[in-house]
């Protein structure tokens, strides 16, 4: 199985976490997509994972693919910057001083 260099995280149902680790849980995602809901930016997504399939593209090239999907489709997995991350852990250990 061809694996991604680091999961995509998206969003399925209300809000519970989903990480896509590699180019079959891509296409079952993707498979999984509603009808009503697939468009142009779908179906580069699964252009992409073909390709990547039978060696066209590179693993880490369809994995772009896929995340422009979930962020144009509004389920990208929102991260956290680093930054933010450790400002916020500095505030909150801070009032425990």
């Amino acid at each position: 199985m061809s694996y991604f260099q680091s999961p995509v995280a998206v969003m399925v149902g209300l809000g519970a976490k989903r990480e896509v680790c590699s180019l079959r849980d891509m296409h079952e995602f993707l498979m999984d997509w509603p009808p009503s809901r697939r468009g142009p930016v779908y179906n580069t997504a699964v252009r992409a994972c073909e390709a990547a399939r039978i060696g066209h593209l590179t693993v880490e090239q369809a994995r772009r693919a896929f995340v422009e999907f979930a962020r144009i489709s509004r389920i990208l997995w929102p991260e956290m910057d680093a930054a933010i991350a450790d400002a916020a852990l500095c505030k909150a250990s801070y009032r425990y001083v």
